[in-house]
């Protein structure tokens, strides 16, 4: 038995490696795809809403269509050029005041260096520790997890304004006829 046994685990033992190696970087893939998609949705959503519309917040203490752009614009920065190990550019603050012209031109630059920033990030460094907001440190992982729900998050916040005021969010219109 032990004689099956032993070239059994040989076998196994060097083909995980090839295995492993020949699946390339899922998880980096993954968030990459998770960065495409999400800056096209986010940037589309942003466009949806008409120019008067950027101020709007269903309640005082939400935050605003322009405040969103904002903040997405500078957790872009922050986030990918962490993830990525990139600087982040030196941008000029932009306000939620900017226009909307401005600020999707901004957002767009932003979901650009996303991905820069991105295109080299293998599996890895997952577990590498990276800095956070606050001083704290967490694992690459957990900073791409974070990002991922953080664009989501703000895409159903954009999702739900845009029904409040009639209009229908990206995602959910039904493709072209070609």
């Amino acid at each position: 038995m032990q004689r099956r046994i032993f070239p059994l685990a040989l076998a196994v033992l060097f083909t995980v490696p090839v295995v492993a190696t020949a699946q390339g970087n899922p998880v980096a893939d993954a968030f990459r795809d998770n960065a495409k998609s999400a800056a096209k949705n986010l940037i589309a959503a942003a466009e949806e809403f008409p120019a008067d519309k950027y101020s709007y917040k269903p309640t005082p203490s939400q935050m605003s269509v322009g405040d969103i752009v904002v903040h997405l614009i500078q957790g872009n920065d922050y986030l990918c050029s962490s993830i990525g190990g990139m600087k982040a550019p030196e941008r000029a603050k932009i306000a939620t005041t900017a226009g909307k012209d401005a600020l999707i031109a901004r957002l767009r630059e932003t979901f650009a260096f996303c991905d820069q920033a991105l295109a080299p990030l293998t599996d890895a460094g997952l577990g590498e520790q990276l800095p956070f907001f606050g001083g704290r440190k967490m694992s690459r992982a957990a900073v791409m997890t974070l990002t991922t729900g953080d664009w989501a998050d703000h895409y159903s916040q954009y999702a739900n304004y845009l029904r409040l005021n009639g209009m229908v969010p990206p995602t959910a219109k039904k493709p072209a006829a070609e």
